[in-house]
């Protein structure tokens, strides 16, 4: 008579279809990440202008050097320290296999 729980030895092996690189990646990102990875747009699109044609684009909508542009200017470099550490974390987690 068959039973709905089969004896272990009987059970057939799936192997497991997600790799264990992508498994990692494919966490959702939070919205902490999410504004990490916008902040990071901005300053790398700000630093593209100046590099290219010697514009900074905070400094023209907030003003040189004033409290809200030093903000961003802040606000992007914690933005990179966190995604560093977002890198180490998700370098950390891959070698776990």
């Amino acid at each position: 008579m068959a039973t709905m729980n089969p004896h272990i030895t009987e059970r057939r092996h799936t192997p497991e279809r997600r790799s264990p690189v992508g498994s990692s990646m494919a966490r959702r990102m939070g919205a902490i990440d999410w504004l990490a990875m916008v902040l990071m747009i901005i300053g790398g699109i700000n630093w593209g202008l100046v590099g290219l044609m010697n514009i900074d684009l905070v400094a023209t909508i907030f003003g040189d050097m004033t409290t809200a542009s030093r903000t961003v200017y802040g606000l992007v470099g914690l933005s990179a320290l966190y995604s560093i550490y977002t890198l180490s974390k998700m370098a950390g987690e891959t070698h776990r296999y």
